[in-house]
This record gives C-alpha cells, sequence and structure tokens, in this order.
C-alpha cells in the first residue's frame, strides 16, 4: 500500500526546527525514484476528474512533486515562496504563526482571472501557510481548484482552515 511505502520512507529528526518538533523529513522519498513514480501516478489518479488550469507549489518542499505533476498533467507551475525571493513584481499574504508572523509571495502575473489552480505542498499540518496561499490566489482572481499533500498530521487539525476554500482535499499518508 502507498501510504505505508510513503510513511517507512519518511524520517522523523526530532527537535527540528526547534525543540518539541518531530519534522516528517520526505527527502528519504526522493532517491527512490520508483516511489516517487508511484506517488505522482496516484496524484494524477486522485486529481482525475478535478479541472486545473495552474499549480502552485509551496516553498520549497512543494516544488519537488508540484512541478512533477504540472508538467505530467499539462498545466502550468507556479512557486509560492517567502518574501524576497521572486525576482519580479509580486503580490504578498502575511499570516500568522504560532510563534511570529510569516509571508508567502507570488509574481503578479502568475495566476490569471478564473483560473483554476491545485496548491500543493508536502505536508499539512496547522493550515496557517495554506490558508495564506488561498488567499493570495483569490486574491488575484484565481479559483481554488483543491489541494494536494503527501502527508497529513491529522492532530493539527488543518484542513479545518482549508475547506473555507475547497472541500476537494487529497492526502496520500496520515499521522
Amino acid at each position: 500500500m502507498l501510504e505505508e511505502k510513503i510513511k517507512s520512507a519518511v524520517r522523523d529528526v526530532l527537535d527540528f526546527p526547534k525543540e518539541g518538533i518531530v519534522f516528517k523529513d520526505i527527502t528519504p522519498i526522493l532517491k527512490d525514484a520508483a516511489l516517487c513514480s508511484e506517488i505522482l501516478d496516484a496524484l494524477v489518479l486522485k486529481l482525475s476528474g478535478t479541472k486545473i488550469d495552474v499549480i502552485a507549489g509551496v516553498e520549497s518542499r512543494g516544488f519537488f512533486f508540484g512541478l512533477m505533476l504540472a508538467c505530467r498533467l499539462g498545466v502550468p507551475f507556479v512557486p509560492l515562496r517567502k518574501p524576497g525571493k521572486l525576482p519580479y513584481k509580486t503580490v504578498k499574504q502575511e499570516y500568522q504563526l504560532e510563534y511570529g508572523s510569516a509571508a508567502i509571495e507570488m509574481h503578479e502575473d502568475a495566476v490569471e482571472r478564473g483560473q483554476h489552480v491545485l496548491i500543493h505542498d508536502d505536508l499539512l499540518a496547522t493550515g496557517g501557510t495554506m490558508g495564506a496561499a488561498s488567499r493570495l490566489i483569490e486574491q488575484q482572481g484565481g479559483i481554488i481548484a483543491g489541494y494536494a499533500f503527501l502527508i497529513s498530521l491529522e492532530f493539527l487539525n488543518g484542513k479545518e482552515k482549508l475547506l473555507p476554500f475547497s472541500e476537494n482535499i487529497h492526502v496520500l499518508a496520515r499521522y
């Protein structure tokens, strides 16, 4: 089963990025080309029937499968990045974290009005970053087509922050 393959490949890193956090490291998955291909196939299958004009990947681990998925589906890929990382004119959405605030940006011309945008990241935790990404895309006139994640930390209830934008939420492995 794919969920078990993902879970067995994910490495737990204790106290990263700060004490008390158990970080789910997906980089061991990237060393397994067959597993990456299986993950990509599963995402494509789960998303069949979803209207997707653009895939937006959240910095930085959302770029790995987000770009591959966009290529497989034949749609553009849009990187959502931390402030100051994109070279052209950007739009920004700020959001609150448990320990402060953060922001996410994209190029102002990355999403056209009325385009259906799938947002991808490796992991859904509290939903703060994904909520900000959703607001950013909607402010530019995009429509949230749904979300795709490799992993969800269900106990953090991040899904609740996404439901106002779309109920189309796909996860391959749940903790």
